[in-house]
């Protein structure tokens, strides 16, 4: 199956409902390609069963685990801009009169032309399905796809999907073994002091000797935190030392996470707990169980070589994939505590599933004495109208969060549309110059005089934010913009493209790729500085300090001026502008206005029209999954 050169999203031999869905942008050519030899080698005639595994490859490509084939007609959305893979979205208005924050019904038919194609009848079509040769139903032999009801997956993600469900819900039936001891609950009172951080000190003593316990909580609740107090009390307990391993998602989590143990080793503690958390590291979940060669979905670590922790905690937990959720649930030990922490709210993992929110939802059916441990208390000051931004937005209210942003104070909309090229070196954008401008000149200063340490540091000023990467509202549009602004100003050279070195000193940077030869995982950010002794080097700040490497050891590195949300996510800023899409985007959702405006510790800033605004906080993401189906 090739793509029309002229389109290149569309399939030019494709025939039938497969040509019309790919024209009409529910299809990519890459799913219709799939479908078409799937089918093909199983000598499947049936049209209805290759527009069925056509719309379960787009299902995983758009996050979701599965496709719902009785669903799917009235909650499918046209694919995002060229190069762009856009969740699966449910288009939502609030009903008239509602209250703020009641979920918004919806709305069939939302993206033009999908409620027009050529939609099988979902009975017949079910039937088609299951009868295919292609197809194991329930739990049949293996099959290159599984229907599972209405529900029809990629055969190795429901097997993911029955993995996790199982040991959850082993875990979350299992009772604790015991309460704290003395000695635990003395460090608990000591690491958690006062009413402030009662639910901080719930959380860690249930997490202490529950097989698992989900922490939740908006910014500012001291997730993070959490983790050091729980760590000590455990390492403060009578008997054997437990061993205790730390994970993130993401380079620069597992580093904030590493330092914030780090941080709080010096309290008063015992001499050998405060030892032992001086010397914990966290590190990426790739990493914990062991990448092998040639894969990246198989690890060292498996159910026939389980980690060796007695107590494994995961921060960052909402940007964790469904299938690394698997892989890591196969290797974490029986009898080992495991503790996820995280937002439920933010994007999920730009792969398949939504697992947080689908963990936290199934540990609160279980009720109050159940695993999931949510902290309420934000321990941020000075930052209350940011906080109220970010409460509305969650809790789907566009009201109140329009209302936020109109009334300033460290919480602006800049109501403008940056479609057109000029439109950013307009005054309405003076804020967001005058804050890139501000942070170019205090990182490049540094970096020029060779101080890593610092030039990383005040990289964390203020970020731009885009939801896409690509077009006039996304990632590469904006950091070419920010090139000239600070070319202009003298801060830096040209961007690349112009005379000048590929590599200007003051430069942000982020890894693309996990690289193993360096210790250097995706989303991993750094500054160009200027090396001892001359020429430029890369600074990545890690558990074990600040790393210089040459530009051209590290594989996969790309200017970073600008990031997206996704990117962004596991990291926090002084100031964040985010540059939203236009209203009708499928990327427009409230989890990605919601991690955006989280990212921020002091101000945050919105370039947007209140419609955008409006769109964003009515539209939840989507994902076909049946993890928390019939629970």
């Amino acid at each position: 199956m090739t793509a029309d050169p002229a389109h290149p999203r569309t399939a030019d031999r494709a025939s039938g409902a497969l040509r019309a869905f790919n024209r009409a942008g529910v299809l990519h050519v890459a799913d219709v390609h799939v479908a078409d030899r799937l089918t093909a080698l199983a000598g499947e005639p049936d049209p209805r069963v290759v527009l069925a595994v056509a719309l379960a490859v787009r299902a995983v490509r758009h996050g979701s685990m599965c496709v719902d084939l009785q669903a799917v007609r009235t909650t499918v959305v046209v694919d995002a801009a060229p190069g762009e893979a856009g969740p699966v979205a449910a288009r939502a208005r609030a009903q008239p009169g509602a209250e703020p924050g009641v979920e918004p019904v919806i709305e069939p038919g939302a993206e033009p032309g999908v409620d027009e194609l050529p939609w099988p009848d979902p009975d017949p079509w079910l039937a088609a399905c299951a009868a295919s040769p292609l197809v194991a139903a329930g739990d049949g032999a293996p099959r290159p796809l599984r229907l599972d009801g209405t529900r029809l997956y990629l055969d190795r993600h429901w097997q993911d999907e029955r993995l996790v469900a199982e040991d959850l819900d082993r875990r979350m039936a299992a009772a604790p073994a015991r309460r704290a001891g003395e000695t635990a609950a003395a460090v608990l009172e000591s690491a958690f002091p006062g009413a402030a951080a009662a639910d901080q000190r719930a959380a860690a003593e249930a997490a202490l000797h529950r097989p698992l316990t989900i922490v939740t909580g908006g910014p500012g609740t001291g997730k993070t935190r959490i983790v050091a107090g729980l760590v000590a009390a455990a390492l403060a307990e009578p008997g054997p030392v437990p061993r205790v391993g730390l994970a993130a998602p993401t380079g620069r989590a597992a580093a904030r996470l590493t330092e914030s143990v780090r941080d709080r080793a010096g309290e008063a503690w015992a001499a050998p707990v405060a030892e032992r958390l001086a010397g914990l590291r966290a590190r990426t979940l790739h990493r914990m169980l062991g990448p092998l060669p040639g894969t990246r979905s198989r690890f060292r670590h498996d159910r026939h070589n389980r980690l060796p922790y007695d107590l494994v905690v995961v921060d960052e937990t909402s940007m964790v994939s469904l299938p690394l959720m698997a892989r890591l649930l196969e290797a974490v030990r029986a009898d080992a505590r495991l503790v996820l922490v995280g937002d439920p709210d933010q994007l999920s993992s730009v792969e398949a599933g939504a697992v947080l929110r689908d963990v936290v939802d199934l540990g609160e059916r279980r009720g109050p004495d159940g695993p999931v441990r949510r902290l309420r208390h934000n321990f941020r000051t000075g930052a209350a109208r940011l906080h109220t931004l970010a409460s509305a937005v969650r809790d789907g209210d566009p009201g109140t969060a329009l209302d936020v942003l109109a009334s300033g104070d460290g919480v602006d909309l800049v109501d403008v549309d940056v479609a057109g090229r000029a439109v950013a070196s307009t005054a309405r954008l003076a804020g967001v110059r005058a804050d890139v401008l501000a942070t170019g000149r205090l990182v490049t200063g540094r970096a020029a005089a060779g101080d890593a340490a610092g030039a990383l540091a005040g990289a964390l000023a203020h970020r731009l934010l885009c939801g896409r990467r690509s077009g006039p509202y996304g990632a590469r549009r904006w950091a070419d913009e920010i090139g000239r602004w600070l070319a202009d100003s003298g801060v830096q050279p040209r961007p690349p493209g112009w005379p000048a070195p590929r590599w200007p000193v003051g430069t942000p940077v982020v890894v693309t790729a996990n690289d193993d030869d360096n210790g250097l995982a995706n989303g991993d950010a750094g500054i160009v500085v200027t090396r001892p002794g001359g020429g430029v080097a890369v600074a990545f700040e890690g558990p074990g300090g600040t790393r210089l490497l040459h530009p051209d050891r590290v594989a996969h590195l790309a200017h970073a001026h600008t990031l997206t949300v996704h990117k962004a996510q596991g990291s926090e800023y002084d100031a964040v502008t985010v540059v939203l899409p236009p209203e009708g985007s499928p990327l427009l959702t409230r989890e990605l206005l919601y991690t955006a405006v989280t990212r921020a510790r002091s101000r945050v800033r919105v370039v947007a029209t209140p419609e955008a605004v409006r769109s964003a906080v009515l539209t939840r993401v989507v994902r076909a999954g049946g993890l928390t189906a019939g629970s």
